[in-house]
C-alpha cells in the first residue's frame, strides 16, 4: 500500500519549493501518495488540480502571540550572551505600542524577555506556546482531519508560522511522525524555529550545523541534509527562451545590454528606491561614453509600497519595469502567492542580463548559478534619518559570515564609485562568480538539482525506521 504523506502548507511560503516545482511527480513516481494539508487562502485543487485537504480554522491561542514574540527576543539575548556576541539582537523589530492591546502584548513581551533570557526561561515559553495551543479548536481540528485521513507522515514547508504550531502538535500528539524544512539561509540565526518537529530538512551541512547549534533540543539524527528546490529552476534548461525571444516578449532594445536591479521589501532596504536611482544615474553616464546599457526592475513579489513610482517616471529612458508573475489572495505578504511562469522569467533574466544590483539579497545565489555577478549596495544614503533603518546593518548578519570571502560578491560601498564599478562589470575586468560559487555551494549544497529527490529519500529512510 502506498504511504500517504500530508505536504502542510502553513503559509503560501512553501508553495513555490512544493507545489510548483516537480517536488510532487518525483514523490508520485516514489510511490507515494500525496494530499497538500492546506493552511492558506489559495485552492491548491482549483488552482493546480492537485489533491488537498483544507485547513479552515485559523485561530490561534490568545497568549501565542505573546509567547512567540517573546521566544524570538529571549532566542536572540541568549545567543548574545551565549556566542559572545552583540549581533543577533539586531535582527529584532521595535514593538507597537499604539493603542492598549498593542501596549499590553509589547509589555508582556518585555517582561518575559528581562526575566527569561535564559535556558530556563527559553524552555517554559517553549512549553507554554505547546500547552496554549493544544487548547485551541483549531488544535482539535486538525487532530480531527487527521484521524480522518490517517496519513504516515506530515512534512511541513516553513518552520516559522505560529499557524504551523497546533497541526505539527495534533500530528504528534497522534504518533505521526513529523519534519519541518527550514525554507531560507537566513532564519535560523534569526530565532524563528517556532515548529517542532521530529526531523529537520536542511539545505547544507552548513545549516545543518546551525540546526544543532541554536535548536539544542534538536539531535544530529534529527536533521538531514538535501538542498533546496527553490534553485532547480535555474538549471531547467527547458525553461531558457532565446534572448531574441525573450527582449521581444518584454519590448526590450535589441541593441541593449540590460542589468538587472532586484527590488528588496520595505523592512529590509526602507530607502531602496534611491538605490535604484543610483543606479540609473550611472546607466545614463555611462550611455554618454558610448555604452547602450539598461535596467530591468524586478520588484520584491510582496512590496506593496508606490515607492519605486517616481524613479520608474523620471528614469523611464533607462529602466524597464518587469513584475514578478506571483498572484495575491490576500492582504498580507505571506498571501502573495507564486506561479510556475514566475519560475521561468526569473531564470530568463538571469540569463539574459549582466548582473544583478540589490541590497543584501539571495538573488546572489539565483545569479551566480547562471554565471552572472551580484554587487551589493553598501553605502548610506542622504535621506537616512532618525527612525529609518540603515541597510549597512544587513551585512553584518550572522547569515553574511558564510561568505567564503569578501570577493564571493561585488560591492559599492561610495556611492561615488558606482559608474566605475558598473563599467568594470560590464568591461568583464571584474566578477564575483568564481567565489560566489564557492558561496553557493556552502549554503546550497553541492547537487543542487537533486534537491527535490533527496527530500523525498530522506522522507522514505523515515519511514523504513
Amino acid at each position: 500500500m502506498k504511504k500517504n504523506i500530508f505536504i502542510f502548507l502553513p503559509d503560501g511560503v512553501g508553495l513555490r519549493n512544493f507545489a510548483l516545482t516537480e517536488f510532487k511527480n518525483i514523490g508520485e513516481s516514489a510511490g507515494f501518495d500525496i494530499t497538500y494539508w492546506n493552511n492558506t487562502p489559495f485552492s491548491i485543487t482549483e488552482k493546480i488540480g492537485f489533491k488537498e485537504v483544507k485547513i479552515q480554522n485559523t485561530s490561534l491561542h490568545p497568549l501565542t502571540t505573546v509567547y512567540t514574540r517573546a521566544r524570538k527576543r529571549m532566542e536572540l539575548n541568549f545567543f548574545d550572551k551565549k556566542f559572545n556576541e552583540t549581533v543577533y539582537n539586531t535582527y529584532n523589530f521595535p514593538h507597537s505600542y499604539k493603542g492598549l492591546k498593542n501596549a499590553f502584548k509589547s509589555l508582556m513581551v518585555d517582561t518575559l524577555t528581562a526575566f527569561g533570557s535564559n535556558e530556563k526561561g527559553i524552555k517554559f515559553v517553549r512549553e507554554k506556546i505547546k500547552k496554549g495551543e493544544r487548547s485551541t479548536t483549531k488544535y482539535l481540528d486538525c487532530k480531527k482531519q487527521l484521524e480522518l485521513h490517517r496519513p504516515d507522515f506530515v512534512f511541513c514547508t516553513n518552520q516559522r508560522p505560529t499557524q504551523a504550531i497546533a497541526p505539527i502538535l495534533a500530528a504528534q500528539d497522534l504518533g505521526i511522525p513529523t519534519a519541518t524544512f527550514i525554507f531560507s539561509w537566513d532564519n535560523l540565526p534569526k530565532a524563528t524555529t517556532l515548529v517542532e518537529t521530529d526531523y529537520y530538512f536542511v539545505w547544507s551541512e552548513h545549516m545543518k550545523k546551525e540546526v544543532l547549534m541554536y535548536c539544542p533540543y534538536v539531535n544530529e539524527n534529527q536533521v538531514f541534509v538535501t538542498g533546496t528546490p527553490q534553485f532547480e529552476s535555474h538549471f531547467d534548461t527547458t525553461l531558457l527562451e532565446s534572448k531574441e525571444d525573450f527582449y521581444k516578449k518584454h519590448k526590450l532594445d535589441s541593441n541593449v545590454r540590460y542589468i538587472c536591479y532586484s527590488g528588496d521589501d520595505i523592512v529590509t532596504s526602507p530607502l531602496d528606491q534611491y538605490y535604484l536611482e543610483d543606479l540609473a544615474v550611472s546607466v545614463r553616464e555611462l550611455n554618454k561614453q558610448g555604452y547602450s546599457l539598461g535596467i530591468i526592475y524586478r520588484k520584491c513579489p510582496v512590496d506593496f509600497t508606490d515607492r519605486y513610482d517616481a524613479v520608474l517616471e523620471k528614469y523611464k529612458d533607462v529602466i524597464v519595469n518587469i513584475d514578478p508573475l506571483w498572484s495575491p489572495v490576500g492582504q498580507s505578504w505571506n498571501e502573495i502567492m507564486p506561479t510556475k511562469e514566475d519560475f521561468a522569467l526569473q531564470a530568463n533574466i538571469c540569463e539574459h542580463t549582466e548582473f544583478v544590483g540589490n541590497i543584501a539579497s539571495s538573488m546572489v545565489f539565483d545569479f551566480v548559478a547562471h554565471d552572472k555577478s551580484c554587487l551589493f549596495f553598501d553605502y548610506e544614503q542622504p535621506q537616512l534619518k532618525k527612525g529609518i533603518r540603515d541597510i549597512g546593518q544587513n551585512y553584518h548578519y550572522i547569515h553574511f559570515r558564510s561568505m567564503p570571502s569578501k570577493e564571493a560578491a561585488l560591492w559599492v560601498r561610495n556611492k561615488a564609485d558606482l559608474t566605475q564599478i558598473v563599467k568594470d562589470i560590464i568591461d568583464g575586468k571584474i566578477s564575483n562568480v568564481s567565489e560566489g560559487k564557492k558561496w553557493f555551494e556552502t549554503i546550497v549544497g553541492p547537487n543542487p538539482t537533486l534537491a527535490s529527490a533527496k527530500i523525498w529519500e530522506g522522507i522514505t529512510a523515515i519511514l523504513k525506521q
